[in-house]
């Protein structure tokens, strides 16, 4: 095994008993993104130097006694939102060319505090206004989209170019790219993890967090970047908490709610029967499985993109008034749409929210978590633009790929994608686990204790493609019934819910709730 290939807790445990050093990981890693980069291009500048002092500093500090924790000499890559003092955020975009960050963002500035050495800074869909990324391609297969906006953050931990990475995530970012390059993709609790210093699209939907290649991984990365920031509006003091799990795999008496309704509707069946299959792990696992109706559902999508878009435009006011044409044409689009949304339609936006996270947070009594598919359909080739479903009805990609990941960013509630399987053309496939508000513990709990059973995928590259079926690693399929009838009628979308007209998703805000 090449030091690359170690997960982060791994390479904690090699550089505290000085198996491995930190300029040995740091060295892997660029090696390993030379190698990568110039058919993944995850990367939009790589910091080899700055890494390389980082290490060389880390190794010196060691020798001397001084050991700053887990994440001590581990390489690393930050989504190019985040300002890194010195070092260009451009958000992927030419409205950005020039620009270099004067100070450190929160996380930028936690994470050097823990001695982390930034490999350097990951693609995003531009200003993450997107679920595609289109810089970047899928680390499973060259001709399939990296998913995003985060997707550089995924193809850079998936392709061993980084031991971790930080995207953000608005309506999925984190979570539609981990799902689809294999990895893992935790959304923290709203205002649990400071945004300050981060490129924002949609301020009050706006969250950073960890892509990995464990749960534990997630679990230590998290834990170097919680704590109550001032300078963020939304930052919420929250208690301390053990964010690592145990080795144990014991779910007696955790509650899981498996979604009667929406989750599993339009969604790939390889992909419905890897989750549940997943799903039905847990249960072996000790966990009681509760059937659950997500509420509201009929307002999900046009109540996100009734916040996200207006604040968006909001945030771009200038920029799309002076250089229009710096911006790509899919997000100039959207930037031009919310300039048509009222303030009504934005206040009938918050509205449902309030009732939407109160609904959740009634439906979440019964429950722990909530378990899922993450996205409804593996990685589509590049290029590719809408999704036909079985009955006849056609959605976007971009809709697609964050309808099941929306809900929780509209109601702030953590939300960690872990690797179930792979469909029939070796494509990974997500299962979404979502619970209370800081209840991220329960999360990584129940996806650490998945991931021990064997199950979890491999990173792409040890990986042949084969045409498997379903599932994970060739698993014979389950006996068990479906946790909720598969032939339970299936929702058609309205042409309003289609389009991409501003006004037209905001249809039905105003009705009765």
């Amino acid at each position: 095994m090449q030091p690359y290939e170690l997960t982060v807790a791994e390479a904690a445990e090699a550089v505290r008993t000085r198996t491995v050093s930190p300029v040995e990981l740091v060295n892997s890693a660029l090696e390993r993104i030379a190698r990568v980069q110039p058919r993944l291009r995850a990367f939009t500048a790589v910091t080899a130097d700055r890494a390389r002092a980082t290490a060389r500093q880390a190794e010196t500090e060691l020798a001397e006694g001084i050991h700053r924790g887990p994440l001590h000499g581990i390489p690393a890559g930050l989504k190019d939102l985040i300002d890194v003092a010195g070092l260009p955020t451009t958000a992927s975009s030419r409205v950005r060319n020039g620009h270099r960050a004067q100070t450190d963002s929160t996380v930028a500035a936690r994470l050097a505090s823990a001695g982390t050495a930034l490999v350097g800074k990951t693609h995003t869909h531009e200003f993450a206004y997107g679920l595609t990324t289109p810089q970047t391609v899928n680390a499973w297969h060259p001709e399939r989209v990296a998913g995003g906006s985060s997707g550089g953050s995924a193809v850079a931990v998936a392709a061993g170019a980084a031991a971790f990475a930080l995207g953000t995530d608005t309506g999925g970012s984190i979570r539609v790219p981990a799902a689809l390059n294999g990895v893992v993709g935790l959304k923290p609790t709203y205002g649990l993890v400071p945004r300050h210093g981060v490129t924002s699209l949609a301020w009050s939907l706006d969250h950073v967090g960890p892509l990995t290649r464990t749960v534990e991984d997630a679990a230590l990365v998290l834990a170097a970047l919680v704590g109550h920031e001032p300078r963020d509006p939304a930052s919420t003091p929250a208690p301390a908490v053990d964010y690592r799990p145990g080795p144990g795999t014991d779910l007696t008496g955790l509650r899981v709610g498996v979604p009667g309704n929406y989750y599993f509707d339009h969604v790939d069946p390889e992909v419905e029967a890897a989750v549940r299959r997943a799903i039905g792990r847990l249960e072996e696992l000790g966990a009681r499985l509760v059937d659950v109706e997500i509420p509201m559902t009929r307002y999900i999508r046009a109540t996100q993109w009734g916040l996200m878009v207006p604040e968006a435009t909001a945030y771009h006011e200038r920029t799309l008034r002076e250089v229009p044409d710096l911006y790509g044409t899919d997000v100039r689009v959207l930037l031009e749409a919310g300039e048509l949304l009222s303030a009504g339609d934005y206040l009938r936006a918050q509205r449902a929210r309030t009732l939407m996270r109160q609904a959740w947070q009634d439906m979440l009594e019964a429950v722990d978590l909530i378990a899922a598919p993450t996205v409804p359909l593996t990685a589509v080739n590049v290029g590719r633009t809408s999704v036909t479903w079985g009955d006849g009805s056609v959605e976007s990609v971009p809709e697609a790929y964050v309808r099941l990941s929306a809900p929780a960013n509209l109601t702030g509630v953590p939300s960690l994608s872990v690797p179930v399987g792979l469909d029939a053309a070796g494509l990974p496939i997500g299962m979404q686990l979502m619970g209370r508000p800081f209840g991220e513990a329960a999360l990584l709990r129940a996806g650490h204790a998945y991931e021990r059973t064997g199950t979890a995928l491999g990173p792409p590259r040890n990986r042949p493609r084969s045409p498997g079926g379903p599932g994970a690693g060739g698993r014979r399929p389950s006996r068990r019934r479906p946790v909720v009838a598969p032939n339970r009628p299936r929702r058609r979308w309205s042409r309003a819910s289609r389009c991409g007209c501003g006004r037209c998703v905001l249809v039905g805000i105003g009705a009765p709730m």
